[in-house]
């Protein structure tokens, strides 16, 4: 088990900046493609958005990958008492 939280620790690591290049380019592409004018203007104002909630969600999701790599949820509290 803690052999697949290893493995998925990577898979979290590069999932993260995977997933806002990703972003990036569908805003691109996006904004791009959108008529001049207002169109064009909320268009960039909705990606702006969408991309700057979701660049702490992929922090933590690298951060959260790193732990589990490092092997920090390797041995979890089974209560309260444990910590």
């Amino acid at each position: 088990m803690n052999a697949l939280k290893k493995i998925l620790g990577i898979v979290w690591i590069v999932l993260g900046p995977v997933i806002i290049l990703f972003l990036f380019s569908q805003a691109f592409e996006k904004i791009a493609a959108a008529a001049q004018g207002i169109d064009r203007t909320n268009t960039t104002l909705q990606w702006s958005i969408i991309i700057l909630i979701f660049i702490p969600i992929c922090a933590g999701l690298v951060i959260f990958g790193f732990y589990s790599f490092k092997g920090e949820y390797d041995r979890l509290p089974g209560s309260s008492d444990d910590l």
